[in-house]
């Protein structure tokens, strides 16, 4: 049984938010939060507290069907990073000019399944 967690419109571009992403990914869930809690990027909270959320979906869901489910054998089978829509901000340049600032952000969706 498969569960799911997703956070829509993290701000963080979707390639930085890739790069932890790809350290996790095919990772048994609780180690990945471990390897999560080391590493120094932006986006590794969000992604460690996705993978948590991702769990006690699966524990909830094992729940509701009553069935058991041991937490320890959970692996990330999926884990997504896609662009979202960009903010637009303009800052003021010489001349009467302006220049964009684009704030990025992304899609990031983590689904976690028992060992096959």
């Amino acid at each position: 049984m498969d569960a799911t967690a997703s956070l829509r419109f993290a701000r963080i571009s979707a390639r930085k938010a890739r790069l932890v992403a790809d350290v996790v990914r095919g990772k048994p869930a609780g180690q990945a939060v471990e390897a999560l809690q080391f590493l120094d990027k932006k986006s590794a909270p969000m992604i460690a507290k996705l993978v948590e959320s991702a769990i006690a979906n699966a524990e909830q869901s094992a729940k509701q069907a009553n069935r058991e489910l041991d937490v320890d054998t959970l692996v990330i089978k999926r884990i997504e990073v896609g662009q979202a829509s960009a903010m637009r901000r303009f800052r003021p340049r010489a001349q009467g000019r302006a220049t964009p600032i684009v704030k990025k952000t992304a899609h990031i969706t983590v689904v976690v399944g028992e060992e096959a």
